[in-house]
C-alpha cells in the first residue's frame, strides 16, 4: 500500500493589510488562521496611509511637535489592543506601515517581503471614511505576486447570523 505523501503548505509569509475597519478586524481571524496551520509561517501586518490624508493631517497640525511620531504611537496603540494581543507567540508577526497609495503599497510591499499569501477584507473605511478596500481590493487581486484572500463584508454578517 502506498503511504500518503506529507502535504508541506507553500505559504510561508502572510500580509494582512488594515484600515482598522470592523470588516479589516474579521479578516484577521483568517490570516491568523492561516498562520496557525503552518509551522514557521510569519504573519504581516501593513496599514497604508494614503499620501492624501498624511499630507492633510500634516498641514491640520502643523502646530503639533513631532506629528509623525505621535501618528506612529496612535497607530500602535491601536495595532496592539486590536491584533498583537490576538497573535499565538510561536507566530513571528511582523508590522509595517507606509504612507502612499494604498495598493502600490500593498503590492510593493507584497513583492519587496516575498509574501505567499494576502489577506484584505472588503468594503472597509479608516476613521477619516477613506475607502481603502474596494477598488484596492480589486487593484490588488488583479496584480497581486501571490494568492489573494478577499473577505467581504457581507460573510462576516453572515457568518453573525448563523451563530
Amino acid at each position: 500500500m502506498e503511504q500518503a505523501k506529507q502535504f508541506t503548505s507553500p505559504l510561508r509569509k502572510i500580509l494582512f493589510c488594515t484600515d482598522f475597519s470592523e470588516n479589516a478586524d474579521f479578516a484577521f481571524d483568517f490570516a491568523i488562521d492561516a498562520a496557525v496551520r503552518r509551522a514557521g509561517c510569519e504573519l504581516h501586518l501593513l496599514h497604508v496611509v494614503p499620501e492624501s490624508d498624511a499630507q492633510f493631517w500634516k498641514s491640520y497640525m502643523y502646530e503639533v511637535e513631532d506629528v509623525d511620531n505621535k501618528a506612529k504611537r496612535d497607530i500602535d496603540a491601536v495595532i496592539d489592543r486590536k491584533y498583537r494581543s490576538r497573535v499565538p507567540q510561536n507566530i513571528p508577526f511582523i508590522v509595517e506601515y507606509r504612507v502612499g497609495s494604498d495598493s502600490g503599497e500593498i503590492l510593493d510591499y507584497a513583492k519587496q517581503k516575498a509574501i505567499d499569501l494576502i489577506v484584505l477584507g472588503r468594503q472597509g473605511q479608516s476613521g477619516l471614511k477613506t475607502v481603502l478596500f474596494g477598488r484596492v481590493t480589486e487593484k490588488v487581486a488583479r496584480h497581486a505576486p501571490c494568492a489573494v484572500l478577499i473577505i467581504p463584508l457581507t460573510y462576516q454578517k453572515r457568518v453573525a447570523n448563523s451563530q
